[in-house]
Formats: C-alpha cells, structure tokens, sequence
C-alpha cells in the first residue's frame, strides 16, 4: 500500500479527530557572516602579537602586549560570538519562537493558527549572501523580526505552508460534530 502524497509537496494533515502534536521544523541562528569582522580582527591580534613579542622598547614588557591583545580579543571577538551565539530561531508544526539574550534569555512567541503576514526583505549584500529579515505581523502585537535568517526564501515558505496546515486543522476543529 502506497502513502497518500499531497499536492506541491504540502506536509500532511492527520485525519479529522486526531490529536495533534507539536514537532520541531526548523532551529537556526542568524547568518554567521556577521562574524567576518571578528575573525579578521582575531587573526590581525594574532599575528601582531607574535610580530612584537619581546621587540618592544624596555619601558614595555610582554605582559603589557598580552593584556591589550587580551582586552581586543575580548571586546571585538568575543562579544559579538557571544551575541550572535546568543539569538536563536526555532519553527515547529505550532509556533515560532525566539530567544535571545546574553544575561538573562528573552523569548517571544508567535502561534501559526492566529495567522500572520510574512514579509521579507534584503539588501543588497543579504542578497548575495542568499539572508534576508523576516518579519511576522499578526496585526495585535508588535511585530516579530527574524533577523539575517540564511535561506530566507526556504524559510519563507516553510512559515507559509505551517500557517496553511495550521489554519485549516483550526477550521476543521471548529466544525460541529468535529471529533
């Protein structure tokens, strides 16, 4: 017996009645090209560290080189790793979902069944990178950005088809003699 193929390659619906749970689609971080500066930054402390290690003038000792390539690394490479480490997107079969925060974590929600408008939009360089920013507006709250999201437009349908199925097995449970 063959499985029942739905048209466009639209995720299945289950039958009327049953009960439906909540899985994972996707989990993903922003475009990782942010983090360009930071490794060319890690590379240039590097090598002038080693360069000027045990050359500099007798007032300065190495320690004073360690502690300021220290402090760069710290400011201009960890910090936005850890930012950008930081932010995450998850999209299941109900909601979406995003966490950021390096302190304390903030988490904002937005359910598919409610429905929401999608709109992306990219740049120039977000373009050539295949990024873009999403934003969902369901037209109560504000709205939420996925920002620097890699394969905006898999992405974008994805969204799309989960807000479809989510929409229709809503009506269909609101039915009348539904279960």
């Amino acid at each position: 017996m063959t499985q029942p193929v739905t048209l466009g390659g639209r995720p299945m619906m289950p039958p009327p009645g049953a009960p439906v749970e909540e899985l994972l689609v996707a989990r993903f971080r922003g475009h990782a090209r942010r983090l360009l500066w930071s490794a060319l930054v890690f590379i240039a402390v590097c090598g002038a560290t080693a360069y000027f290690y045990d050359g500099l003038p007798e007032p300065y000792e190495n320690w004073m080189l360690l502690s300021a390539a220290a402090v760069v690394l710290l400011l201009l490479v960890a910090v936005p790793f850890l930012v950008w480490l930081s932010r995450s997107y998850t999209i299941t079969t109900r909601r979406v979902i995003v966490r950021d925060g390096l302190g304390s974590r903030r988490r904002r929600e937005l359910s598919h069944t409610r429905g929401y408008s999608i709109a992306v939009r990219r740049g120039p360089l977000q373009r050539l990178w295949g990024a873009g920013t999403i934003t969902l507006s369901n037209g109560i709250d504000a709205p939420l950005r996925l920002q620097n999201i890699p394969s905006v437009n898999l992405v974008h349908e994805t969204l799309a088809d989960q807000v479809e199925v989510n929409q229709i097995l809503a009506h269909r449970e609101a039915q009348p003699g539904s279960l």
